[in-house]
């Protein structure tokens, strides 16, 4: 599987790169779109000592593990929440007759190098903050740790979005309400938000594991809401719980699917 989706993907980069001038352009403009994020915190904190009782610094670091999770789960697999459209152009019964497996190639379909201008743009920050931060090697072990489970995490969503649309077929902006919302939302303190929301994050939809509760441990903070000091080592749990969840649900999809015959 693994040798397929990179051979698919050095395919589709082989061809993006026949056209040098745009190419650029996309990458140039990811990296200020996603920069302009960046921006907003700054403006911020320009009004403010603190966010939540979090420094600069330490919004930067949560911003970056966010975003660099994110980053690389819409990149390797964020196209699976476009399922619906192949769908209702036969392009998906296309991929189930050919010798791969239909979740690579959804997966991988169009990957372009300009995906890689929000992952750059998020690791950059990530290095700033910690180099202001310089946690101790006893808790930065954490930080790989977070940034593989949080990929995992958003990889699960975006599977679980293009799960259910086999059922609802214009349902992506619901699936994007899970992915792109739940970047935005783990990119900030969640001691920004109300208790009933975090505990949502904590025990329904885990995102809370993308980055809060490991990060509670990377900068030795206690816990606003007084949730189990347990959690902070539990992100391996919840990626995995979720990735299981996801991987049902998606062969489930594939079980009900019937062919649009177009």
């Amino acid at each position: 599987m693994t040798r397929t989706y990179l051979l698919l993907a050095w395919t589709w980069l082989r061809a993006s790169a026949q056209y040098p001038g745009p190419l650029v352009m996309m990458i140039l403009g990811s990296l200020v779109v996603n920069a302009l994020d960046v921006v907003a915190i700054w403006v911020i904190f320009e009004h403010t000592d603190s966010l939540g009782g979090f420094g600069l610094s330490e919004v930067m670091f949560l911003y970056g593990t966010a975003g660099l999770s994110f980053a690389l789960a819409d990149m390797l697999f964020g196209n699976v929440d476009r399922l619906s459209r192949h769908i209702r152009t036969g392009g998906f019964d296309t991929m189930l007759i050919r010798p791969a497996s239909a979740f690579v190639q959804m997966a991988v379909d169009r990957f372009g190098v300009h995906r890689f201008g929000r992952t750059l743009q998020a690791a950059v920050v990530l290095g700033l903050a910690l180099s202001a931060l310089a946690p101790p090697w006893d808790r930065a072990w954490m930080i790989p740790v977070m940034v593989v489970c949080g990929t995992v995490i958003f990889t699960a969503i975006f599977t679980l979005g293009g799960a259910v649309q086999f059922l609802l077929t214009d349902a992506p902006e619901v699936a994007n309400a899970f992915t792109y919302g739940g970047s935005t939302l783990t990119q900030y303190p969640l001691s920004v938000y109300g208790s009933e929301l975090v505990r949502g994050v904590t025990f329904v939809v885990p995102l809370a594991f993308v980055n809060w509760q490991p990060a509670l441990f990377v900068l030795d903070r206690a816990d606003p809401f007084g949730l189990p000091h347990w959690l902070r080592f539990a992100s391996p749990l919840a990626a995995v719980a979720l990735a299981a969840v996801a991987a049902l649900a998606w062969r489930a999809g594939i079980r009900r699917y019937r062919s649009t015959g177009s």
